[in-house]
């Protein structure tokens, strides 16, 4: 790069810095060139609504400088505006949130024309400008910041907050693409505060103007339990099924349709809904079976086994005899069957027979 003082490093890689959190990616933003400029230097743009390019050796993100005007509804209706006149401070402007509206020049200077260092200190999430009610998406990236930082006593402002009800009450929100608000609130619950993240969500109207039936049936206990997933490390299924452990499977089916939810993590939401409470050590065998061949143990052995870390969340208890009854379930060979001549119905009932016998030994 030959831009010197004019390129600077923005946003999370400053802000993680500062908080001493490990930097994932680093984003720089380019003040005073053009396009052709960075595509002389042998940057690759591929921004098609903002110049943006990549380092030719390093792969890292360069952005022009940029500002950006409201023209039309949600996410995309924006007026960009990239030039060579466009300030470092009119690019921080458009961003969120003041902890993600800084930039570090090549000697390490701070450039925080809006207080986002003060916040830092104070562990509060404020809104850079007013234009914030601009972009809907805000309201999901600041509860995704609150159930990041969380832990360190971070808290959203009350005037941040006021924004997040007025953009929630404005009909705004129904415009995001699906896919956008799954990628935030996969991000969300993947946190280490996830349950911070649709806490957030209910008490700004989010969930209300997005989600209407997953407001009405998130309770105390699937919060507590998103709570304690992080520690249990859990992946996203199972955070998504603690989180909708109270939803009927037509309702999940609507929520994933509404939220562009994966398939996988849909599926095993529902699975837990249709199967819960999960049978106690001390089911009968017929129980124990039932709820085997409903979670399909012997080709996807893996959904039961979540399902038992999510239930664990809600009851504190040990679901080890289901994993010994998954292991007595994959120990009935069919070969002995075959060779009596069995086959089809009959060959299925003579196993299904065999498996249960296997499963009443096994609690004698």
């Amino acid at each position: 790069m030959q831009f010197n003082e004019k390129t600077y490093q923005v946003g999370g890689a400053v802000r993680d810095m500062l908080l001493d959190r490990p930097v994932q990616e680093i984003d720089w933003v380019v003040v005073g060139a053009t396009p052709q400029a960075m595509l002389d230097q042998g940057f690759q743009q591929v921004g098609k609504d903002f110049p943006v390019f990549l380092h030719p050796e390093t792969h890292e993100e360069y952005a022009l400088a940029r500002t950006e005007r409201k023209q039309g509804s949600g996410y995309y209706g924006f007026e960009v505006y990239a030039a060579p006149d466009v300030t470092l401070e009119e690019d921080l402007q458009r961003r969120d949130l003041t902890i993600n509206a800084m930039a570090m020049d090549n000697h390490g200077h701070i450039i925080d024309p809006y207080g986002g260092q003060a916040d830092l200190k104070n562990r509060i999430l404020r809104h850079v400008s007013p234009a914030f009610v601009e972009d809907p998406l805000r309201v999901l990236r600041t509860a995704r910041f609150a159930a990041r930082y969380h832990y360190l006593g971070f808290e959203i402002a009350s005037e941040t907050l006021a924004l997040m009800r007025t953009l929630s009450g404005s009909g705004e929100l129904k415009t995001l693409a699906k896919e956008r608000v799954w990628q935030e609130l996969q991000k969300g619950l993947m946190e280490a505060s996830p349950h911070i993240m649709l806490i957030v969500l209910r008490d700004c109207g989010a969930l209300e103007a997005l989600f209407p039936d997953w407001l009405h049936h998130l309770d105390a206990d699937n919060l507590e339990a998103l709570a304690h997933s992080h520690d249990a490390q859990l992946g996203i299924e199972a955070r998504f099924a603690a989180a909708t452990r109270s939803m009927s499977t037509q309702a999940i089916k609507i929520l994933g349709h509404a939220c562009s939810a994966p398939k996988n993590v849909c599926q095993l939401a529902e699975l837990y809904t249709r199967i819960k409470p999960l049978p106690a050590a001390t089911a009968t065998a017929d129980t124990l079976l039932t709820v085997l061949e409903k979670c399909d143990v012997l080709r996807r052995p893996e959904l039961l086994r979540t399902l038992c870390q999510v239930e664990t969340l809600f009851t504190q208890q040990s679901y080890d005899h289901l994993s010994e009854a998954i292991a007595i379930m994959q120990s009935v060979d069919s070969r002995p069957f075959l060779e009596q001549g069995l086959t089809g119905k009959e060959l299925g009932e003579a196993m299904r027979s065999e498996r249960l016998a296997r499963l009443k030994q096994q609690q004698e």
